[in-house]
């Protein structure tokens, strides 16, 4: 496993360094103090499966750096790793591409959990997002849910696991068109524009207590 830490303090990359050599004891770490030095060590090293990024560096405005290695590496999921904790920074790196966020001030256990998520294909929400102020209504939100078919709603929870469509239409056994359609009125149902707005608004919704229609 080959991981890319992306941020231009010594002493922050090397306690994140130690984290990870911990968690994955035989992972290849990278470092870089800049979006430049990333973009060079991820077009030389095409093994990288991570990178670990902060957003708020020398020279780098806004989300610039997020968007300048989503643009030549799409490939590779990026997670944030940012001294920043406002939730609505944090939504908007996840509309920029980010699979994750993850506030410097974490326990290790959690920022494991995280890079787990990210690595499994699935996006990994901090829980500030779940109980930002300015989320849609839960229980309106509940309430289209419920909408849903229970065939839709195992599409949904595919879905918020980072699931592709073609690994949907395998586990549920269908075509990959009708599991584009469920993904279509989902999105119809639940009043969303992609993929990605469904995790976010879904994200915190006790599922155990939403029936989906017959």
């Amino acid at each position: 496993m080959h991981l890319l830490i992306v941020d231009d303090h010594p002493l922050f990359r090397e306690a994140l360094a130690t984290t990870l050599a911990l968690a994955y004891p035989g992972a290849v770490l990278h470092e870089a103090d800049g979006i430049a030095g990333a973009c060079a060590i991820l077009a030389r090293e095409r093994a990288i499966e991570l990178v670990l990024l902060d957003l708020s560096m020398q020279g780098v405005r806004g989300f610039d750096g997020l968007l300048t290695i989503r643009a030549q590496f799409a490939r590779v999921p990026i997670l944030v790793v940012s001294g920043l904790d406002d939730p609505r920074i944090m939504r908007d790196a996840i509309h920029h591409g980010a699979a994750g966020f993850v506030p410097k001030a974490v326990d290790k256990a959690t920022l494991t959990r995280a890079i787990a998520d990210v690595l499994g294909g699935g996006l990994s929400l901090p829980p500030a997002l779940a109980d930002a102020g300015d989320r849609p209504d839960r229980t309106r939100l509940a309430e289209r849910i419920a909408r849903l078919t229970p065939q839709q709603m195992r599409v949904l929870g595919m879905i918020r696991q980072g699931k592709l469509n073609k690994q949907i239409a395998h586990a549920l056994q269908v075509g990959d068109s009708t599991v584009k359609a469920h993904v279509t009125e989902i999105l119809r149902k639940l009043e969303v524009g992609s993929r990605t707005q469904i995790v976010i608004q879904t994200a915190g919704l006790d599922f155990d207590h939403i029936q989906a229609r017959p």
